[in-house]
């Protein structure tokens, strides 16, 4: 399951970490490298654990640190960003500025679904207007039970 992102988007992200890294004297392993890549190539949402499960299927030596490193190294330069839903559980997903979305995650099988809703971006606009408010960044999280989580507990 790939992320869609275009090819000039992920050309920039690999720019902003090649800069950054080059600032912050840091070079590009071959782990490195293959932690990055597999994190573009990854759903979004993924943790630490379940990058490593797929960056060992292709390096089997690169150790836990190594890939939290690494996701730090990418939220720090903006390549990726830090989500935490609740469940003490850090998930990383591909930076875009150029797409906002929200959340929804289900409290019963962890589920996180993704939405946009132009009607509410509207309505958090005009609440900080009227409050003289400029929104740098904001964030909405929805917590409750999915369709087939409700659906399950219907059958019992």
């Amino acid at each position: 399951m790939e992320q869609a992102h275009p090819d000039g988007h992920l050309a920039h992200l690999r720019g902003l970490l090649s800069a950054y890294m080059a600032k912050k004297g840091l070079r590009s392993t071959e782990q490195r490298r293959v932690i990055v890549e597999r994190f573009f190539e990854s759903p979004a949402h993924i943790t630490i654990e379940e990058l490593l499960a797929v960056v060992r299927s292709a390096d089997p030596r690169v150790g836990y640190a190594t890939v939290y490193r690494t996701l730090k190294l990418l939220a720090e330069c903006g390549v990726a960003v830090e989500r935490r839903f609740g469940d003490g559980v850090t998930r990383y997903e591909v930076a875009n500025d150029d797409h906002h979305h929200d959340h929804l995650i289900c409290v019963e099988c962890g589920t996180i679904s993704e939405f946009e809703e132009p009607a509410i971006e509207a309505l958090q606009e005009e609440v900080a207007r009227r409050h003289g408010f400029a929104v740098k960044s904001h964030k909405h999280e929805l917590y409750g039970t999915c369709a087939a989580c409700q659906a399950r507990a219907k059958r019992r």
